[in-house]
């Protein structure tokens, strides 16, 4: 008999969302527990993975902009030309940078997927997304311009893992299953803010 899985719960809690995709991609916490042990492979290869997905964004004028976007935050922040300015740097994508390199870490070392850290995985779309409810100005991403960055950076990800030699092959295999699943999940949270937003507060 098919497991009945309710429409709105799908679409106002966050952490039933989780646990129905979950058990569909079969991710589980042994998939954690081998995320949390490519934290030691992949910490090292984190800034450069950050610079890398900077220099793909900044090769393409149409994700280059977001980046002279002027933030409110930023008060100090004065927009630079994309059109002759090849390597656009300021505090702001600085930030924006720190901000990729702690959500890797976090992603890698988070042993208990709680309610916070599943709110955390959904505030990362919000801040992307076209969400109009939010505190702070939406900076509006297309989502094909999100989508494009998660399949870029799962495949840097994919060729470390598959690179490194300290790893056996059931480690591989299972490290980039892991990864694999882990996207999807994220990906799930960032459409959530291009279509239908989720309550902000968790259902209890």
């Amino acid at each position: 008999m098919a497991e009945h899985i309710d429409r709105t719960g799908l679409m106002n809690n966050i952490r039933y969302n989780f646990d129905y995709l979950a058990k569909f991609l079969n991710f589980t916490n042994e998939d954690i527990s081998v995320l949390n042990a490519l934290a030691p492979v992949l910490f090292p290869c984190i800034p450069s993975i950050v610079e890398t997905i900077y220099k793909k964004l900044y090769s393409f004028d149409i994700t280059k902009q977001y980046f002279v976007l002027r933030n409110d935050s930023f008060e100090n922040f004065t927009e630079t030309n994309i059109e002759t300015d090849h390597a656009v740097k300021s505090a702001q994508t600085e930030f924006r940078k720190d901000m990729l390199t702690m959500y890797l870490k976090r992603v890698l070392i988070q042993t208990e997927w709680n309610d916070a850290f599943l709110q955390y995985l959904s505030q990362i779309g919000e801040l992307h997304g076209h969400n109009t409810s939010s505190p702070s100005p939406s900076p509006n991403v297309h989502y094909i311009h999100v989508n494009a960055l998660l399949g870029h950076l799962e495949h840097l990800i994919l060729e470390i893992i598959w690179k490194t030699e300290s790893l056996d092959a059931n480690n591989k295999r299972a490290s980039i299953r892991a990864i694999n699943k882990f996207f999807w999940i994220q990906n799930n949270f960032f459409t959530m803010h291009y279509g239908i937003l989720l309550s902000k507060k968790i259902s209890k």
